[in-house]
């Protein structure tokens, strides 16, 4: 899938007819998009159904984990996706005005070290015992290990408009803003109460962003990005065990993230 990503952007910068252009971000043009991102979450409450078991455990703690700088990682073709990245296609349907394909492939990771309030019931002794005047401890990871890693991945689609702040020879400054909306499929990794690791991409939910971002463009093609991000998740199917069994997590959440990257525009048409 990863090598697809990347042969994917080649093939289509080497069809499209790429003619001379003047100013960046105009009705016609396209621009790809290559960036990084840190990603903050909200604490929520995750509830878990299946078998002899229904609870809540309450103002759960997670964070994301970001790659650190390895240049056998950021410089593998094979391993591109392993850090926390956004990707996207826009083409401008008018000039400064574009419509956006991306995918925000972030990492969620509950923090491990924490005691959560819980509600509910376990019909299990052994795992039932964890819980303790109402509470669950969750430092030693036998009763839960809860993370979306490979990731927590967001299929969305966007408006984004361009306010052009500065022009200079071959230096721009534009402005963007916009929102989108898209579907969750995260690769959520969870060990739930002793049943078998689960590890598998599902459709678990659905997103919901707004925008901002200071465009820096260079010679009217090559575009510096920095992005603020806001939303929010809600995950009503995550798969927390194998084999089809019914079993099943929810939850949902307000999100944060700082993108950063280099974007490429260019024209797929002559101008009459």
């Amino acid at each position: 899938m990863k090598n697809k990503i990347v042969i994917f952007a080649v093939l289509l910068l080497s069809i499209v007819s790429i003619n001379a252009q003047t100013e960046p971000f105009k009705k016609g043009d396209m621009m790809f998009f290559w960036g990084y991102n840190r990603a903050v979450y909200a604490n929520s409450d995750i509830h878990f159904k299946g078998n002899n078991y229904d609870f809540t455990l309450q103002n759960v703690h997670a964070r994301d984990r970001q790659t650190p700088f390895k240049a056998n990682i950021y410089f593998n073709i094979n391993k591109l996706t392993v850090p926390q990245v956004n990707y996207r296609l826009s083409y401008f349907i008018a000039d400064n005005l574009s419509i956006t394909l991306g995918m925000d492939h972030m990492k969620y990771v509950m923090v491990q070290n924490q005691t959560a309030d819980f509600t509910g019931y376990i019909g299990n002794p052994t795992y039932s015992a964890f819980v303790v005047n109402n509470k669950v401890d969750l430092t030693s990871g036998e009763f839960l290990q809860f993370e979306h890693t490979d990731g927590l991945n967001y299929a969305n689609i966007g408006v984004q408009k361009y306010k052009h702040l500065l022009n200079h020879t071959k230096f721009d400054i534009f402005l963007g803003y916009g929102g989108g909306a898209g579907v969750m499929v995260p690769k959520s990794n969870v060990t739930l109460m002793g049943f078998e690791r689960s590890d598998r991409y599902h459709i678990a939910g659905f997103g919901l962003d707004a925008r901002g971002s200071i465009n820096f463009v260079l010679w009217n093609h090559l575009v510096g990005q920095i992005e603020a991000k806001g939303g929010y998740i809600n995950l009503p199917d995550i798969k927390t065990t194998l084999n089809d069994r019914p079993d099943k997590a929810s939850q949902d959440f307000a999100f944060a993230q700082v993108n950063f990257g280099l974007g490429y525009t260019f024209r797929t048409k002559k101008k009459l």
